[in-house]
């Protein structure tokens, strides 16, 4: 986990969200649904006498549909002004790194992350 917190990398802690704010009421769903109790182990094995293929196809389909409703949403509602930092959630930001023009953890704008 020492690698995660690394400050030289992409994934950083991030300061609070001040309470009343649109961040800090998305931060309190997200920790509750995380508390839910729900097993991960169960929702995620391969339920008995199915295909693994087509069990991974149904998963990936629907994460695939999961992920073009939340970039949606996203690109159409967060603006450079309404989402300067590309974090997650509370505690963490996220910062840019390819092997060609961003060589080291940068901050972004979120349109410009996603």
């Amino acid at each position: 986990l020492k690698q995660v917190f690394n400050k030289d990398k992409t994934f950083r802690p991030r300061k609070k969200f001040e309470p009343g704010t649109q961040r800090f009421e998305l931060y309190k769903k997200a920790q509750a649904s995380l508390k839910s109790g729900l097993d991960l182990k169960a929702v995620v094995q391969l339920p008995p006498g199915e295909s693994i293929n087509d069990w991974i196809a149904v998963h990936v389909v629907d994460f695939f549909n999961r992920i073009n409703l939340i970039y949606g949403t996203m690109s159409e509602y967060c603006t450079e002004k309404s989402c300067p930092i590309m974090s997650g959630g509370l505690k963490y930001e996220y910062r840019w790194q390819d092997d060609s023009k961003y060589k080291k953890p940068t901050k972004l704008l979120a349109p410009q992350y996603m």
